[in-house]
C-alpha cells in the first residue's frame, strides 16, 4: 500500500478566493464565497464610503462562527472603510478613523475573522516623514485600545495623491516604530505594479520579494490582493482589472502563485469581474489553474 504523506509533507499551495458581500447577515459571506468556490475571503462590515458601526449580536456571532467550521475556511478578512486617513491634519478625521479600526479589530476578533486591512490615507502633500509620527501612534493606539485574537494589516497603495505605503520601505519604517507582532502586511498587487514595483518579469518579481523581506520581513505577508491593473506600470492609479486581461498579464500571476515564498498567504481577487458583478468563478478557476 503507498505511505500516507503526513500533513507536514504535503506541499502547501495558495488558497484562492475573493471580496465577497456580507449583505443580508455576515453569514452570507461564506455563502457568497461558495458560489464563487472561494478558499478565502473579505468583505465589508458596511458601506465602504460611511463611517458604519453596527453591534453584531450574539445571534449574528454564533452563525458566522458556525459557517466557517462548516466550511473550514480560517483566512477571512474585514476590509476596512475608504474614510480611513491616519495622515489626515484634521484630529476629527484622525479620532473616526482611530475608533473605526478599534470597532473593526473588535469585531474580527468576537467574529474569529484573521484580520482588518486598510488603506493608510494620504498626506496630503505634507510628505511621508511629515506625517510618520501622527500615523505610528495612531495604530499603537488603535492595537492598544482593541482586542486581541487578530491583526490588522496595513495595505500598499497605487501612490497618487500622496497616498501613504506605496513603497515597503513605507510600510516597513511604520512596522519597525509600531512594534506590535499584531501589525501585518496585505500586497495589492495592482497597486505595486502602478507604484512601479516590477511583479510582472521573473527577476522582477525576486527583486520585490528580496526587498520586502529586507524593508518588512516576509513573515509579516500575510494576504495578497489579487488585481491585475487596467493601468500601465509606474501610472500610480488604482484601476484593477480581471486576470489576465491587465497590464501584468497571466504569466505573472502563474509566477507569483507557483513561488514558494508565497506558498502559504492566501490570494484574495478584488477584480471586476468578467460580467461586472465582482469576482467570479472564472476569475478563481483561472487563478487555481495556475497553481502546481
Amino acid at each position: 500500500m503507498p505511505k500516507i504523506r503526513e500533513a507536514s509533507q504535503v506541499p502547501k499551495r495558495p488558497r484562492v478566493g475573493g471580496h465577497v458581500s456580507a449583505s443580508g447577515g455576515l453569514e452570507n459571506a461564506f455563502i457568497n464565497a461558495a458560489k464563487i468556490e472561494a478558499e478565502a475571503f473579505q468583505f465589508f462590515l458596511g458601506p465602504p464610503q460611511m463611517w458604519v458601526k453596527s453591534t453584531k449580536s450574539e445571534d449574528d456571532i454564533q452563525k458566522f462562527q458556525a459557517r466557517a467550521l462548516e466550511t473550514g475556511i480560517t483566512d477571512s478578512f474585514i476590509h476596512g472603510t475608504y474614510l480611513i486617513n491616519l495622515g489626515t491634519q484634521n484630529p476629527e478625521h484622525l479620532q473616526k478613523s482611530i475608533d473605526w479600526l478599534i470597532y473593526a479589530l473588535n469585531t474580527a476578533a468576537e467574529l474569529g475573522v484573521k484580520g482588518v486591512i486598510f488603506h493608510l490615507g494620504s498626506h496630503k502633500g505634507l510628505g511621508f516623514d511629515h506625517v510618520l509620527p501622527q500615523v505610528t501612534t495612531a495604530l499603537t493606539e488603535v492595537l492598544k485600545q482593541s482586542k486581541p485574537g487578530s491583526f490588522l494589516l496595513l495595505e500598499n497603495t497605487a501612490g497618487a495623491g500622496g497616498n501613504l505605503g506605496s513603497t515597503f520601505k513605507q510600510l516597513g519604517q511604520i512596522l519597525k516604530q509600531v512594534k506590535s507582532n499584531r501589525l501585518k502586511i496585505c500586497v495589492d498587487t495592482q497597486h505595486a505594479f502602478a507604484a512601479s514595483i516590477d511583479i510582472k518579469t521573473k527577476t522582477g518579481l525576486e527583486a520585490a520579494l528580496i526587498e520586502f523581506d529586507e524593508e518588512i520581513g516576509l513573515e509579516h505577508l500575510l494576504a495578497i490582493h489579487c488585481n491585475d491593473s487596467k493601468t500601465e506600470f509606474g501610472s500610480g492609479k488604482d484601476r484593477h482589472e480581471n486576470i489576465g486581461e491587465g497590464h501584468i498579464g497571466k504569466e505573472a500571476f502563474e509566477q507569483m502563485i507557483t513561488h514558494p515564498k508565497l506558498s502559504d498567504i492566501p490570494f484574495i481577487l478584488e477584480v471586476p469581474g468578467f460580467e461586472d458583478k465582482g469576482p467570479d468563478l472564472q476569475n478563481i478557476n483561472l487563478l487555481k489553474s495556475f497553481r502546481t
